[in-house]
């Protein structure tokens, strides 16, 4: 029986829906295997609760340090060095993690391994003549708020990401591809690169009755607004939403907080009054804002379905699931330069609008919806190109590089 590794980077959740989302597909293309997962953190968290434990694996692959919103630069420069917040000096933490995940390759033999955003794998498996994926959807990015700090490091993670076999862009081809100015891929290794298309499911997921939240929304027209990310993330992109608010009193929002806590779950009318959904539903309140912990499937469906446009920090899976699949343009404020390069592309092709602060957010809804049917004509055009099916390319491509070995 053949041996599949998936190694899983744990910062971001995309990495983790990416390969979830590969999972469902390699039983179409692969008949006998065993795959074992390794990530850390709420990643490894989540494969626990998802898979036989022994066949999910702890893998210490490093990760910034977190600051109160986002990555903390200084500390996690500092962090090369020195330890910091219980966290070894990063080349330690590097020798550290590929001798664990050295040992994870010697005792389970794989044939083929599968690596988001995880490079340590790339280096074992070349030196084992292992054939190796790499799914990613940044190689090289354009600097922006870390400009010259991070580059030694982008130059050094780019000549690991090199190592693998293949390294799969998960984004449609040129040049509708999303992810462009975060890519950069030099002359000797474009023979490597393979654009699979977004692991974008275009299944939908509604239930037959409808839920409250659905029935509260029907009729209304609004802004559907994200937090996405690791708690840094969420907590500086809801820093900046919230303080927008106070300059758009009437225009009505949905906000998803991706926390699991039914406290939030809060709607408000423009005097401020709050009220639970279903009170909300039964006395027929005329709101302005919805909180929401976490959607069910449905219920984002459904939203995305009826809002006019989305908020986002600009997770790229996210970009690919609302223009791609959805039809709607977005309005990005993004928190790492990853993020401004896809928002920015994006923008120059007039599928959302890149807002870096409170005051340019404001300042773009107004702009979107002023020249709305401008929007909405170029994200119809750019549907036409979207490659939605990179799980099943990809998987695909394990097939056949498993068959060749």
């Amino acid at each position: 029986m053949k041996k599949i590794g998936q190694f899983i980077y744990s910062w971001g959740n995309g990495h983790y829906t990416r390969m979830m989302s590969l999972n469902e597909e390699l039983p179409n293309f692969i008949k006998e295997y065993e795959t074992h997962y390794a990530s850390k953190d709420e990643i490894y968290q989540k494969l626990v609760a998802r898979f036989p434990k022994q066949i999910v694996h702890m893998a210490n692959a490093p990760t910034p340090i977190d600051g109160k919103y986002g990555p903390d630069v200084l500390l996690s420069m500092l962090n090369a060095f020195i330890p910091i917040r219980g966290q070894k000096p990063l080349i330690s933490q590097v020798v550290n993690y590929l001798r664990e995940e050295r040992r994870l390759f010697d005792s389970q033999k794989f044939d083929l391994v599968i690596n988001d955003g995880d490079m340590g794998p790339n280096i074992l498996a070349k030196n084992r003549n292992i054939p190796s994926i790499f799914v990613t959807n940044q190689f090289k990015p354009r600097l922006w708020k870390s400009r010259f700090y991070f580059y030694p490091g982008v130059l050094f993670i780019a000549k690991q990401i090199a190592k693998a076999t293949k390294i799969v862009v998960a984004d449609s081809p040129p040049p509708y591809t999303i992810c462009e100015y975060n890519l950069n891929f030099p002359e000797d290794i474009k023979h490597k690169v393979f654009y699979a298309g977004h692991f974008a499911s275009g299944k939908k997921k509604r239930n037959s009755i409808k839920s409250n939240l659905e029935k509260l929304i029907d009729g209304h027209r609004f802004g559907y607004w994200m937090r996405t990310g690791n708690k840094s993330t969420n907590d500086i992109t809801g820093k900046k939403y919230e303080e927008s608010f106070s300059q758009i009193k009437s225009e009505k929002r949905i906000i998803s907080h991706a926390r699991n806590d039914p406290t939030i779950d809060v709607v408000k009318d423009e005097k401020g009054n709050t009220y639970s959904i279903s009170d909300a539903l039964d006395k027929r309140i005329d709101w302005i804002q919805i909180d929401v912990g976490f959607l069910s499937e449905s219920e984002k469906e459904t939203v995305l379905e009826s809002c006019d446009y989305t908020v986002i920090n600009g997770s790229h899976t996210v970009m690919g699931e609302i223009i791609g699949i959805h039809g709607k343009p977005i309005i990005g404020i993004p928190v790492y330069d990853e993020q401004t390069n896809q928002i920015q592309w994006a923008e120059e092709h007039k599928l959302g609008i890149l807002a870096n602060n409170s005051k340019q957010l404001v300042s773009a809804i107004l702009n979107l919806k002023q020249n709305y049917e401008t929007f909405t004509q170029a994200v119809s055009e750019y549907q036409k190109n979207f490659v939605s099916d990179g799980a099943r390319n990809t998987a695909r491509l394990a097939a056949e590089m498993l068959e060749s070995r």
